[in-house]
């Protein structure tokens, strides 16, 4: 470090520039990223006496005759868990689509999900058919699955070492501004009334809209463009957007030593599946503290409270 406080080219203790781009990018990924997550699990709370009247209705139009309330539950839980079924999907997608478009492209590219569905969702009424809000909520849903997996990892190859912990944090707090401005946007003052409850459940189109705007100024992640892509020009200039600066030295040593140990066990070695990282004695113990808290996290019940909170208090009065 200079008594200016400039730093080296070779030191990556500290950022070389004021990290602006950095904030910025994890802005733009994280509003279209994370935070539709949480911003879907909550809007689905407030309209849940409006859309079960609608599964009603349109069932008696259909058949001249109404459901009853078990139907009605029954199938209300399917368009929530239609969600869930999505997530999945998502998740299962995500890989191919990180090594393929990239990690911003792979941002960018699944918003379609998000307006695919809110289109479905626009027009559920006058085509009067719940079955499209189901649809509708599976796009959503991996729309969300691949936004869960790929930012993250678009966070930690784009942000220098020593703030890569935080960067990555940054998911989470997206995830619980999401439901909280859910919850807000759902509130019968604003989008959680009777006429409105098809613009709430579409609402999630703004964000991705924000994302679309913004994220193709920022760059790519510098891991993928020099590991997948190979081009070293183009990992230069994103890690010295990133840095605010030159591309620090002794990051992209690190990259390239990276991408010559990946070159040699590619031609040592096939690369692992799924099935063969579960037989790795070495990875046994990563992958048992990988899936404890990913299962404890998940099951431990909160997403059920957003989905059926205003249903689990209109039953308990």
């Amino acid at each position: 470090m200079t008594s200016t406080g400039e730093t080296k080219p070779g030191d990556t203790s500290r950022p070389s520039g004021n990290g602006r781009t950095l904030a910025l990018t994890v802005c733009s990924a994280g509003i279209g990223g994370t935070f539709q997550y949480g911003y879907n699990i909550s809007i689905i709370n407030a309209p849940t006496s409006y859309i079960q009247s609608f599964i009603n209705d349109t069932y008696v139009e259909r058949w001249g005759t109404g459901l009853d309330i078990p139907q009605v539950t029954i199938l209300w839980t399917l368009i929530v868990s239609a969600f869930s079924l999505g997530g999945l999907i998502g998740a299962l997608l995500a890989g191919p689509m990180s090594v393929h478009c990239g990690r911003k492209n792979s941002l960018l590219v699944n918003n379609v999900f998000l307006f695919v569905g809110a289109i479905l969702v626009l027009t559920c009424k006058a085509a009067k058919s719940f079955e499209m809000i189901i649809l509708a909520r599976i796009l959503v849903g991996i729309n969300s699955g691949v936004s869960m997996n790929i930012q993250p990892m678009y966070f930690g190859e784009s942000a220098p070492t020593h703030l890569r912990g935080a960067v990555a944090f940054s998911s989470a707090v997206f995830t619980a501004f999401g439901i909280f401005l859910g919850q807000v946007v759902g509130l019968t003052e604003l989008l959680g009334s009777k006429p409105l409850w098809t613009y709430l459940l579409a609402s999630n189109t703004l964000p991705g809209l924000i994302q679309l705007l913004t994220l193709p100024w920022f760059p790519e992640s510098p891991r993928y463009l020099l590991i997948d892509r190979g081009d070293r020009e183009a990992c230069l200039h994103a890690l010295g957007r990133l840095r605010g600066g030159e591309a620090p030295v002794l990051e992209m040593e690190e990259l390239c030593r990276e991408q010559q140990q990946l070159v040699n066990n590619r031609s040592g070695a096939a690369s692992k599946t799924p099935w063969s990282l579960f037989k790795d004695r070495d990875l046994r113990s990563q992958l048992r503290i990988v899936m404890a808290a990913s299962s404890a996290m998940m099951l431990c019940g909160n997403d059920s409270i957003y989905f059926y909170a205003s249903y689990i208090f209109l039953e308990a009065v």
